[in-house]
């Protein structure tokens, strides 16, 4: 069992031209656009956020439990990943609930996903904007192709949606609780609000 995840994101301008080059390249799509729910939990005491450690619960066509352990890499995301499907979103919130555990944040997103060799590459469709996430067995592997898909390798980003999420709430773009669509009705977030460049310019 493969328990590592290695992955890279980018933002995008125009996530049907990137769809359009998966295409082009012999991407099988093994997921249609789907929208995902995902709530993150922590301890009453914030522990699992402050040693980097995630526990989410994640509902799209089916429902999963997850945990990522600390990012071990900078050149791209490398987290211990163990994740499972479970039968029942609720009784799994409960559970965790059960423990001690709280939803910390629940942030939404529209997923497509599509399979080119040994990579996954995941179009999301956040409230704040447009991403691309290159999943690959390692670095070089990913790197070569972003290269494939026109996207700028120095535009690259490892952090996650929610530290993305948190920097518009410290630079004060937000007061939103939750990363939801409602939340940024009307909003215009920028690359450069995230700390971002665009991939694809």
């Amino acid at each position: 069992m493969n328990e590592q995840e290695i992955e890279v994101k980018f933002y995008l301008h125009d996530l049907a031209r990137l769809e359009e080059r998966l295409q082009i390249l012999g991407a099988e799509r093994i997921t249609p656009r789907v929208h995902e729910v995902n709530l993150r939990f922590d301890l009453p005491d914030g522990s699992l956020t402050k040693s980097h450690r995630v526990v989410r619960l994640r509902q799209d066509h089916t429902a999963r439990l997850t945990y990522k352990g600390p990012q071990q890499s900078s050149l791209v995301s490398v987290r211990q990943e163990i994740e499972f499907e479970v039968s029942s979103f609720e009784a799994a919130k409960h559970f965790l609930e059960a423990l001690g555990y709280q939803v910390s944040v629940m942030y939404e997103k529209y997923r497509t996903t599509y399979e080119i060799a040994e990579a996954q590459i995941v179009l999301d469709e956040m409230p704040y904007g447009n991403f691309v996430e290159i999943e690959a067995p390692d670095a070089t592997s990913i790197e070569i192709l972003a290269a494939a898909l026109g996207l700028n390798w120095q535009a690259r980003c490892t952090e996650s949606y929610l530290a993305l999420f948190e920097r518009l709430q410290q630079q004060g773009k937000t007061d939103a609780q939750h990363l939801s669509f409602e939340a940024f009705k009307g909003m215009h977030i920028t690359p450069q609000d995230l700390g971002m460049i665009a991939a694809d310019s």
